[in-house]
């Protein structure tokens, strides 16, 4: 023979881990919570109003959003494991749009500005044309759930505004750090 040695089927380094996305810790209390459709509405640590239930201080979606989106982004594919991870995807969602807007700011209350207009434009919800992912949701039942479910919606998106200001802006300019990742699709997903 050529080579001396022989392969082996057993070669560690060649082989392509498989890593898995971050889920919701909502979802081992998912049955706790109110849902519309198949969205569980979580409590958040806010002091905008909405049909949301306060959060203790603890940790909450928009936490674990912010947290697990730099890793979560790169996924094509998103296993979900409950109804929570839900709201987790469409927070990932929006906060890559938020990031394209954080993109054109300067300063950090040009950034609030500009995701506190974006939080409040008119947006899709689950059956709506323009939804992103619409197949993973259920569609509200009838108009009050339609117009609960998008208060919970604009009250996430005002949260995790300032939150995502607070973290893009640490020093009133901007960080490559975040805004690296706007042009990443989670779930080849885009929010309209």
């Amino acid at each position: 023979p050529a080579f001396p040695f022989r392969a082996t089927a057993v070669n560690c380094c060649c082989r392509a881990a498989i890593m898995p996305a971050y889920h919701s810790s909502f979802n081992e209390k998912d049955s706790e919570f109110k849902k519309i459709g198949n969205v569980p509405l979580l409590p958040v640590n806010t002091t905008f109003k909405g049909p949301a239930v306060r959060g203790d201080g603890s940790t909450d979606v928009v936490d674990e959003a912010l947290t697990y989106f730099k890793a979560n982004v790169f996924f094509k594919n998103y296993d979900i494991k409950g109804n929570s991870d839900r709201v987790l995807i469409y927070l990932t969602l929006y906060i890559t749009e938020c990031l394209g807007k954080l993109a054109k700011c300067a300063t950090k209350n040009d950034g609030n500005k500009a995701l506190n207009t974006l939080a409040l434009a008119n947006f899709a919800l689950p059956g709506d044309n323009g939804f992103p992912l619409t197949a993973h949701y259920t569609t509200p039942a009838n108009r009050g759930e339609a117009d609960l479910l998008r208060q919970y919606f604009l009250q996430l998106r005002q949260e995790l505004g300032v939150r995502l200001c607070e973290k893009v802006f640490p020093d009133d300019k901007p960080t490559k750090w975040w805004l690296c990742f706007q042009k990443r699709r989670f779930m080849n997903a885009v929010m309209k």
